[in-house]
């Protein structure tokens, strides 16, 4: 049999994909949700044949459709030589080992309120924003068993799968464009002033835009919105975790009084939080307050805080100074070991490669993630920028969430 040439180039696949898509995005602004099971299971056909079953599409509760990406498990030493031969954290639920985890294709754009919030994750919607930590929590957990907001160790998987690619993905950082290649834009769907662009339609972007360069990545990991994430935060700076992947079941307290949290000690184990010893970022400099928000350098890695604020200052979870620089430039203090543990979940580097990328941290107050950076940060915009910045209650228009979701039973 003579091989003929056809077209399913790249651009082609992109094309196919998106038709596919944009069919189901329009199919349901003007439908509603997707109740009926052959329907249903027509779509997720559809999607799944044409991104040779990378993509799929799921349905939260009510049948609210979400485009999701399907990892399968990996170990941490396929993603970094020097990590274990374990399984990486992301795919460990309740001590059971998960075969694959989903994560949604396009940011979280809000559906509903109340009893009735939900989300979708689809082609060219405006990403949701301006909820905080608990109403954004709410709204992802309503769609069902095994859904939930994305967590940090599963946003950073994505991470780590750039890294160990070497293909770095851009996206809307500098006001509707990339702002390293300011030809590559994504459609509005918000104004940050009367000139210029903030966020942009999901997906809007070229494949530059996607985790992996491809039509059937994970699209706008760099900027647009910030994707806030659970299962850790900081608390006076000390680094608090739920251990794995376990926030992946949205059943699970994440609350500021949950008995969840761990904290981590310098040979990888985890504590009660407030143990002598503890892993904390913490600032270089000395705090001031002077009435003047200034940055005091990049965190470093401490066992104990030395320059936080003068309790007297009462500064508690409010907006002071903070430590800000690139991901990769952090440091520990001298005579810290950093254990695998902390690399693995992406909160320290393991080299200096990771571009321009930023973190933010105030090394006071309780503190929630949020992933990926915004369209006004620039280069520091990315895959492994990261914000340790704001409470929970946060909200703004910058400021939203991904879909994940695993199979709990």
């Amino acid at each position: 049999m003579r091989y003929v040439s056809g077209p399913y180039w790249q651009g082609q696949l992109l094309k196919d994909i998106f038709a596919i898509e944009k069919a189901l995005t329009d199919r349901f602004k003007s439908g509603g949700v997707i109740t009926d099971v052959t329907e249903q299971k027509d779509w997720t056909r559809r999607v799944e044949e044409a991104s040779f079953g990378r993509n799929t599409v799921m349905y939260g509760a009510g049948g609210y459709p979400a485009v999701m990406v399907k990892f399968p498990a990996i170990s941490c030493k396929q993603l970094n030589s020097a990590w274990p031969d374990q399984v990486y954290p992301g795919f460990i639920v309740a001590n059971k080992i998960k075969s694959e985890l989903y994560i949604a294709k396009y940011k979280s754009a809000y559906i509903g309120t109340g009893a009735d919030a939900r989300v979708v994750s689809l082609l060219g919607l405006d990403p949701g924003n301006s909820e905080t930590f608990d109403s954004e929590q709410t709204r992802h957990k309503q769609m069902g068993p095994g859904f939930h907001q994305i967590t940090l160790i599963e946003q950073r998987l994505i991470m780590h799968l750039c890294k160990k690619s070497g293909f770095w993905p851009r996206g809307n950082n500098n006001f509707g464009k990339d702002g390293n290649v300011p030809s590559e834009i994504g459609i509005p769907s918000h104004h940050y002033d009367a000139t210029r662009i903030g966020r942009t339609l999901t997906g809007s972007g070229p494949l530059s835009w996607f985790h992996d360069g491809t039509p059937f990545g994970v699209a706008d990991v760099n900027g647009n919105v910030w994707e806030r994430c659970g299962g850790m935060r900081l608390v006076d700076g000390e680094i608090q975790i739920i251990p794995n992947n376990d926030a992946a079941d949205n059943t699970l307290d994440q609350s500021d009084t949950s008995t969840l949290w761990k904290a981590i000690m310098p040979d990888g184990s985890l504590v009660a939080p407030g143990t002598a010893g503890t892993l904390k970022f913490d600032s270089p400099n000395p705090m001031t307050n002077d009435g003047t928000i200034q940055n005091q350098g990049t965190p470093i890695l401490r066992t104990a805080l030395v320059n936080p604020p003068d309790p007297a200052w009462n500064w508690g979870d409010g907006y002071y100074d903070y430590n800000y620089s690139t991901f990769q430039s952090m440091t520990a203090d001298t005579g810290v070991t950093v254990p695998d543990i902390l690399k693995i979940y992406g909160l320290f580097p393991i080299d200096t490669n990771y571009g321009n990328d930023g973190i933010w941290v105030r090394n006071y107050g309780k503190r929630r993630p949020f992933a990926g950076g915004r369209a006004v940060d620039g280069s520091a915009a990315g895959p492994a920028a990261l914000s340790l910045n704001n409470p929970a209650s946060y909200a703004y228009w910058y400021f939203g969430a991904r879909l994940a979701f695993v199979y709990l039973s």
